[in-house]
């Protein structure tokens, strides 16, 4: 099979509608949208939740609520996990979380405390649980908390 093998074939796509290029095509003078009014005019027509001048249904309903814009969301990544990735690494950063994909780049990253941590080792993150610091220092490592 190559290239020009595939399917759908060039000849077979459907044309686009060329409109305003006289009135030998069908479709010139107006292009098709009629005459006069708000459709017709470049930009013209309704959204599409528009609702004939009723009272919009975003506007009917009651607000409730609060969203919290400036929340950070924080990516979990547990002790079992983390030393899973990195076996016998003396120290994990950020970026090597990252690289190696346990969490989105750029999200900042918690560490909580699920699994054991038999080995001397040091790990960076946004932040850490209570729990977690407690047993990576246990085993002699150390936390970097990082700003942000």
């Amino acid at each position: 099979m190559r290239l020009h093998e595939l399917y759908p074939f060039p000849e077979e796509y459907a044309q686009r509608k060329r409109v305003g290029r006289g009135p030998g095509s069908g479709s010139g003078c107006t292009s098709g949208r009629g005459n006069k009014g708000q459709n017709s005019r470049s930009g013209g027509g309704r959204p599409a939740w528009f609702e004939g001048g009723q009272m919009p249904l975003a506007r009917r309903l009651p607000k409730r609520g609060f969203k919290n814009v400036h929340r950070v969301m924080y990516t979990a990544i547990n002790l079992d996990h983390l030393l899973a990735a990195f076996p016998d690494a003396a120290e994990i950063t950020v970026e090597a979380i990252y690289k190696r994909g346990l969490c989105k780049t750029g999200a900042p990253i918690k560490v909580l405390s699920r699994g054991e941590v038999s080995t001397k080792v040091s790990v960076e993150a946004h932040r850490f649980s209570a729990a977690a610091v407690e047993k990576i220092t246990k085993a002699g490592g150390t936390v970097k908390a990082l700003e942000g």
